[in-house]
């Protein structure tokens, strides 16, 4: 192998390790941190709800002493300063008292007789106003409650003092804003005008059911991986263990899948891939007229191996033209003796694809594959595979001319599912179509397969082509087949494919 492919073969096997062992880490820490932002989302919303409790308990108390305060609305503020001051010290989050009559605050717990206009649209929802502080403390955020009822009116205050605290408290981890109307606030206890910044992580927001307010709760950016990182280290080296054992994994499997070819030439030398038979029946009398050979590897490990798993890798390498050589002649050395009991001429199939048709090597096999059989005993049918496109060079057409004067007869296998079957049937002197198993499978089920199938049939049929259908399993597909001339039946219903021992026991009955 040049320098370049292998150096290209190495470095793919290195990214293929890096990323086994990089996708377990970075799907564990994907995981880690939504599973970080649901914690985190769990968190502000608990937080957020306290705020509001908080908040409504606080609110409570304000509103009670505005409840008591407003029938005295409209009296002298001499008769009723006490009572102001009374609720001031009653009530413990209370910081003033006021009494309103028709849009006038006339009379406070701080002054007594006092003047000054109340405008009601100040108030969010009529009821709550934040400010940023009043002519007694001008820096102190304070929250007012507002009561009215016609011309009556209380105003209780509530100071920023224990806004801000009830903030810092129940927001210890989390960031939380106090919002009222177009006013907010934070932990510095002081009130900013328009809306709430949005918090970058685990957002939560709650309106309060009772009062015209709304609490923020949320984390500053990052605060996710510094969630995961102080949360889940184990866990963390948990991931990176797993993507060790990924990554491991995967450049074992690499090593071991990389030498196939190897593997399959090792197996080739030991004679590993036999012959095993399956077989054909005529489709009036049932009887046997042939059989298809079908490649199977007796793995002295695996035991014996599919073909599915090996044969298109062969096709790929292609070791398939020496496995399909070394498969013809321990044929001719299994059926070769048998051939005098054969009901002549008896048809054996062999698969051939592509590969083999690059050279004049396969007729001198099938040549040698006939000398070991009684003359006329036997049909040699190549079956055209397509999953590999088989192009009509000179070679080709030469190769399938000196096949033809063999007396080899060709058969498309699969017909309708490869490559270019059509075009087959163009190019080269074909003498079966073999009806492929997903339309037989169809029969009596799928209108539009038994359709296509039907196609099929009289097409063969224009062309004076012989038919074969595979994998017949129920007599219903026998005797639909049976009854629109398919000359060969093929499937479970008439024999599995078997080792050498059972076909040739099998073959004395039949």
């Amino acid at each position: 192998m040049p320098l370049k492919a292998i150096t290209r073969n190495r470095r793919r096997r290195n990214a293929v390790t890096l990323i086994s062992g990089l996708l377990p880490v970075l799907l564990g820490a994907a995981i880690l941190y939504m599973q970080a932002g649901r914690a985190l989302k769990h968190d502000t919303k608990q937080t957020a709800e306290e705020g509001v409790r908080q908040f409504d308990l606080m609110l409570d108390n304000t509103a009670q002493a505005a409840h008591e305060l407003l029938p005295l609305a409209g009296q002298s503020c001499s008769d009723v300063k006490l009572a102001l001051r009374e609720q001031v010290t009653r009530r413990p989050f209370v910081r003033s008292t006021n009494l309103v009559w028709d849009n006038n605050l006339y009379c406070s717990s701080l002054f007594g007789d006092y003047q000054e206009k109340v405008n009601p649209g100040d108030y969010t929802q009529g009821a709550l106003w934040l400010m940023n502080g009043n002519p007694v403390t001008p820096n102190t955020a304070l929250l007012v409650y507002r009561l009215s009822e016609d011309k009556k009116g209380a105003l209780t205050t509530l100071d920023g003092y224990h806004l801000s605290n009830v903030l810092r408290l129940i927001g210890r981890k989390t960031l939380l804003l106090l919002q009222v109307g177009p006013g907010w606030m934070s932990t510095d206890g002081k009130v900013h005008t328009g809306t709430a910044p949005i918090l970058p992580v685990a957002q939560s927001r709650l309106t309060s059911g009772r009062y015209a307010f709304a609490v923020q709760a949320g984390f500053p950016k990052g605060e996710t991986w510094r969630y995961m990182s102080s949360e889940y280290p184990p866990l963390f080296s948990l991931l990176i263990f797993f993507g060790v054992i990924a990554g491991s994994i995967g450049h074992f499997v690499q090593k071991r899948a990389s030498a196939p070819t190897q593997e399959m030439q090792r197996a080739l030398e030991a004679a590993e891939f036999i012959p095993y038979f399956q077989p054909v029946v005529h489709g009036d009398s049932k009887s046997w007229s042939g059989a298809e050979v079908l490649m199977r590897w007796n793995h002295p490990k695996e035991g014996l191996v599919r073909p599915d798993l090996f044969i298109p890798f062969a096709e790929h390498s292609g070791l398939i033209v020496p496995m399909t050589r070394s498969l013809m002649k321990q044929t001719a050395a299994l059926l070769g003796p048998q051939s005098a009991r054969f009901s002549k001429p008896f048809h054996i199939g062999l698969n051939i694809t592509a590969s083999h048709c690059r050279d004049l090597e396969l007729v001198r096999d099938c040549r040698e594959f006939l000398a070991a059989f009684e003359p006329d005993s036997i049909h040699l049918v190549l079956e055209l595979t397509e999953r590999e496109l088989i192009e009509p060079t000179a070679i080709t057409l030469q190769l399938f001319e000196q096949l033809r004067e063999l007396g080899v007869k060709i058969a498309i296998d699969d017909f309708g599912t490869g490559h270019s079957s059509l075009g087959y049937l163009r190019q080269f002197n074909v003498d079966f179509l073999k009806i492929d198993q997903s339309f037989v499978a169809m029969i009596g089920i799928d209108t539009l397969s038994s359709h296509i199938l039907d196609s099929i049939i009289e097409l063969a049929v224009k062309l004076d082509l012989a038919l074969v259908a595979e994998g017949v399993e129920t007599h219903e597909q026998s005797d639909y087949l049976s009854a629109h001339q398919v000359n060969f039946l093929q499937g479970y219903l008439f024999g599995k494919p078997m080792p050498a021992a059972e076909f040739i026991s099998a073959l004395s009955d039949h």
